[in-house]
């Protein structure tokens, strides 16, 4: 199925053209007359080629609002970008909450009308203009569904489609190939998710400052002006830190977002990934049904890293069409990055215009050499190395002799240990020093000695935890760190796990999140154990009581025996 076609007389049109009416059906916003860009839109246009090194424009283009109606009755504006050309290439369809004059949406939207391409930059319901109500995720499969069914009935669209878009942006375009329209022929996905109960408590623990945070924005997005919205952004990170701070975490949480963001609550009070409610909030049944080609990027520091991964693992296995870029971002360094864009445009010219072709299907970026790999799939072939934690934070090769350690830490939730760069949405993410961290006495650290030869690493690394608290309610967050010759230590990727209560004896075993980084010679390994990252993940108050609504806390005294880390090498 494509969707059901839904004629665009009848009321809905009277929605567009009668001011009650677009009253009624939640239009907002004033329509604005097709025009061609003025001379700032121009100057950007040329700005942005030269700095993202894309090839010079092939045509002109004009804008205008374009009113789509959708099968409840809501209408969704959209800025139809159309190239002044009698041979358009095709379209490429944006879907996105954040409003339809995102600097980076138009940037990227005016890239591609400038080369031939129709753009479709559509605001998701109940966002700047668009009726309805907004409730992330819920209604995208709808409502992309139908702005497909519209698109047939524009004498402009030639059957000839692709999708692009970054985080949520990738998330509505999961959300169209759940039921792929055939006219469908390529997507972009940048950093986007598919499974939100995932994103949100897969490691057991709420993703506490990416996803308030996120909720915070949202909430006040649309509110005051663009000087207004600068203020905010520099005056609203010390109210989130103190909501962070605040129990119980959903009240503290929602006496930052003053009413605004109704759907927090749900999210933080629903941990069971298998709950129905998250059956709304996934789309995993695309990665089973898409047939058209996929290009994938992703950062090694972004959030959506391991959903980016397991979309191109699902897609290689059926041996549908995908191809894989990570680079050395973070969820908001991808959104600027020039390769991104180059990329893009390469993609869809590659499949929608039948011009070029990606040279590797695989292209990764190894961190500490500052050198791209291309590749041929998703995970090469690796070597096996193992180091031993051992007495006194040492970390030994295998087969030297370990004396095992017995160290201990106590986890206190009234103070617990802080987040220190990593995968995260937020300002902050990334590769950090991580001094203040290490000093910290809830942390443990184990150092190795100085490689005598470069070490790379291209895949997940493992770590086997000889572990025991006297509390059964705790969570375990190791992280690998590359030490080099001046002592200055770097994350290169890490693991939180909140443990199971009833777990019997033996040890824990983490995967880290995936990674590409050479250790240079004389640098050294370094393998820190802490009972935590807030807020990052939402701190484990150590009661078992559910973590939404509970404000009593209970501290637990952590024993490590022994770690085996285990390092996907690659080379000699």
């Amino acid at each position: 199925m494509g969707g059901r076609v839904i004629p665009s007389g009848g009321v809905v049109l009277r929605a567009v053209t009668d001011p009650r009416a677009r009253r009624r059906h939640g239009i907002r916003g004033r329509i604005a007359p097709m025009s061609a860009p003025g001379p700032v839109a121009r100057t950007v246009d040329r700005l942005a080629t030269r700095v993202l090194g894309l090839p010079g424009a092939r045509t002109g283009y004009t804008v205008r609002t374009e009113r789509v109606p959708v099968r409840d009755g809501v209408v969704l504006l959209a800025t139809h970008l159309a190239p002044d050309t009698a041979h358009p290439l095709g379209t490429v369809l944006v879907r996105t909450p954040y409003g339809r004059r995102s600097p980076l949406d138009v940037v990227s939207a005016r890239t591609l009308a400038a080369r031939g391409y129709h753009v479709l930059v559509q605001s998701c319901r109940g966002t700047f203009g668009s009726g309805g109500v907004f409730e992330p995720m819920v209604h995208e499969v709808d409502d992309g569904l139908d702005t497909v069914a519209w698109l047939r009935g524009q004498d402009w669209f030639d059957g000839r489609l692709a999708t692009a878009g970054l985080s949520y942006l990738g998330w509505t375009q999961w959300a169209l190939m759940t039921d792929p329209p055939p006219e469908l022929k390529a997507s972009v996905v940048v950093v986007g998710p598919h499974d939100f109960a995932e994103v949100t408590h897969g490691r057991g623990a709420f993703t506490l400052d990416d996803f308030l945070g996120w909720s915070a924005m949202m909430a006040v997005q649309e509110v005051g002006g663009p000087l207004r919205r600068a203020a905010r952004s520099l005056t609203g990170r010390p109210a989130l830190r103190r909501a962070h701070a605040g129990l119980p975490l959903v009240d503290a949480g929602e006496a930052l977002l003053d009413g605004g963001a109704p759907w927090y609550r749900d999210w933080a009070s629903h941990p069971d990934r298998n709950d129905p409610f998250w059956e709304p909030r996934r789309v995993t049944a695309a990665l089973e049904r898409t047939t058209a080609p996929v290009l994938l990027v992703g950062g090694w520091q972004d959030l959506f890293l391991d959903q980016t991964l397991h979309q191109y693992a699902v897609l290689r296995g059926r041996g549908a069409p995908v191809a894989l870029t990570v680079g050395p971002w973070t969820h908001l360094q991808v959104a600027v990055a020039a390769d991104v864009a180059r990329e893009t445009l390469q993609f869809v010219d590659q499949h929608l215009a039948g011009v070029g072709a990606r040279p590797s299907p695989v292209r990764i970026h190894v961190t500490g050499a500052g050198q791209w790999r291309d590749l041929p799939e998703w995970p090469p072939p690796t070597a096996a190395r193992t180091w031993h934690a051992a007495a006194g934070g040492a970390l030994l090769p295998d087969g030297v002799a370990v004396p095992a350690p017995a160290t201990r830490f106590r986890f206190d939730p009234t103070d617990p240990t802080p987040t220190v760069g990593g995968r995260l949405l937020a300002a902050g993410a990334g590769v950090r020093d991580n001094a203040a961290l290490e000093a910290r006495p809830d942390v443990v650290a184990f150092t190795g000695e100085p490689l005598a030869a470069d070490l790379e690493v291209v895949g997940e690394p493992t770590v086997e935890l000889d572990h025991s608290t006297d509390n059964p309610h705790a969570d375990v967050f190791v992280r690998l760190c590359d030490v080099d010759a001046g002592g200055r230590s770097r994350n290169v990727t890490d693991v939180l796990l909140r443990l199971d209560p009833d777990r019997g004896p033996g040890p824990v075993r983490l995967t880290l999140d995936a990674c590409a980084h050479r250790f240079a010679a004389g640098h050294r390994l370094r393998l820190l154990v802490a009972g935590g990252s807030h807020p990052r993940f939402a701190r484990n108050l150590g009661t078992g009581e559910p973590a939404a609504g509970s404000s009593r806390t209970a501290p637990s005294v952590h024993t490590v025996t022994g770690a085996r880390l285990t390092l996907p090498a690659v080379g000699p």
